[in-house]
This record gives C-alpha cells, sequence and structure tokens, in this order.
C-alpha cells in the first residue's frame, strides 16, 4: 500500500537506534525527507545516508534544542508536514527501572519531564505554525502503556507519559479542524538499548530476579508483564503503525492512542 508520503518533510527526534532509527528507515523508504534528531549519530543511521536524510545533533534536555531542530527541517526541505517526537524514555544518564515512589528525588522529577513530556511540548510548539502554513500536518507522540495502566516502579516516567497523552488529546482538539492530527502510540517493552545495553532494564531485573539479561528479555519481563504475544515489541512494528499514523491514508485518525504492546494494556 502507498502511504502517500514521498516527498513529504518529517521530523523524527530520538532518531539514532531502536524505534526513532526504524521510523526514520521507514519514512525514507516511503519517499518522505527526514530530518534526524539524536545527541549523536549511529551507524544504523550513517548506513541510511543520502540527500533525504539530515542528522542533527540535539541533547533534547536544552530547552532551546527542539526548536532548532524543526527550524532545520525548514532550512534544509522548505517546510514539515510529519513530526514523531519520540525521544523518551530514561534522560541522559538515567537508569530505569527505578522501584517504589520514594526513589526519584525532586531533580529526578524534573529530568524526567523534561526529556518525556516537555521537549515534545517544544517541538509541537515550533512546529505547529509550520505545518499550518502547510495546510496541515501529522504530530504522533510516542507513549507508554504505562500512562494508563501504571505499575508501582518509575513513578515519575509513568506521569509524565500521562501528560503527553493529555498534551495530545488537547492539541487535536484545537488543531485537527485546522488540518493537523494528533495521535499517540503507546508503547509495551520494546527490545531497545533502554533494555538491552549493560545496565540497562534487563541487567536491574536480571538482579533483582537472580537471573541473566537474556533470560529477563526472553522470559522473564514477558511473564513479570503479563505480555499476550509472550515476547518483547520488535521496533519495526511500531515504526509500521506511526509511519501509517503519518500518512494522508490516516487523514480521519486523530485524538486516537495506539497500543503496539504486545499485549500489556487489558483495558476495554
Amino acid at each position: 500500500m502507498d502511504l502517500q508520503l514521498s516527498g513529504r518533510v518529517a521530523v523524527v527526534t530520538g532518531a539514532s537506534k531502536g524505534v526513532g532509527l526504524a521510523v526514520v528507515r521507514t519514512l525514507l523508504a516511503e519517499g518522505a525527507r527526514v530530518v534526524a534528531a539524536s545527541r549523536k549519530t549511529s551507524p544504523g543511521l550513517d548506513d541510511l545516508a543520502g540527500s533525504n536524510l539530515v542528522h542533527v545533533p540535539a541533547d533534547l534536555m536544552d530547552p532551546d534544542a527542539p526548536a532548532q531542530v524543526v527550524a532545520r527541517a525548514e532550512a534544509e526541505f522548505g517546510g514539515l508536514d510529519i513530526l514523531v517526537n519520540n525521544a523518551g524514555g530514561p534522560p541522559p544518564g538515567v537508569s530505569l527501572p527505578r522501584f517504589s515512589f520514594m526513589a526519584p528525588t525532586d531533580d529526578d522529577w524534573r529530568r524526567m519531564f523534561e526529556f518525556n513530556l516537555f521537549s515534545a511540548v517544544r517541538a509541537v510548539r515550533a512546529a505547529i505554525p509550520l505545518m499550518l502554513a502547510r495546510g496541515g500536518g501529522s504530530i504522533v507522540n510516542v507513549s507508554s502503556g504505562v500512562a494508563r495502566q501504571p505499575a508501582p516502579m518509575n513513578v515519575d516516567y509513568n506521569a509524565a507519559k500521562a501528560g503527553l497523552n493529555t498534551l495530545t488529546q488537547t492539541l487535536s482538539e484545537e488543531y485537527a479542524p485546522q488540518g493537523i492530527r494528533v495521535n499517540t502510540v503507546s508503547l509495551g517493552p520494546v527490545r531497545t538499548a533502554w533494555w538491552t545495553e549493560e545496565g540497562g532494564a534487563a541487567d536491574i531485573i536480571a538482579a533483582q530476579a537472580g537471573t541473566d539479561r537474556d533470560s529477563v528479555m526472553d522470559t522473564v519481563a514477558p511473564q513479570m508483564m503479563n505480555l499476550t504475544t509472550g515476547r518483547l515489541v520488535d521496533p519495526q512494528e511500531v515504526a509500521d503503525v506511526i509511519a501509517l499514523l503519518a500518512s494522508p491514508r490516516s487523514a480521519s485518525t486523530t485524538g486516537a492512542d495506539f497500543a503496539v504492546d504486545a499485549g500489556f494494556s487489558k483495558a476495554v
């Protein structure tokens, strides 16, 4: 199916690996022109180099960075049609999960909201005028199933993602009549660096459970989180949904929340 994305301009944050890299790869394959933002590039992103891809080194903890990234889309490609706020998860230098409400400090809360909510707010604020100038666009905010079904861990992250979901609904109500669709994709555990890197979630849970990293990702985490599919999500499975939401083929989809979570969410 042609997603009608050829020639459209997209900004993708958190683009160097995992879900963000899969989104960049998918949009490029559909003919889009992409500004990929991340603190540094990666071999996977370098492999996609070409005239339709611009990498912008950016630390989204810097309040000025989101607007600078969006401005590059206008400078390089003349405007903006798609914004994918994918950057999120543990802020730089932070390892999750953290157990108990008492674990994060005030500074932890501030950093979590900066990375998972305020960076998206700032990117949207910069993107909307460019999208309105082109008659509309699509914003996809990458959220989490824990925004709706929180667990007694990562309380600051859960709250930030709940805020992102509310932001999405509010933006849709205001801007969908002007042609800008806004949706969320809520993830379960995705097999990305958050889990796989040394000192990441799999190692932390392995230490708690008295097992090893691979066992956590293959068995312990799916069982612990009651994943219906019995496995972690693949990043490409998320990217496919994001590309569809970015596409004009989803012209009547706005204010919606799509779960790509391996069956984590049980709510009706």
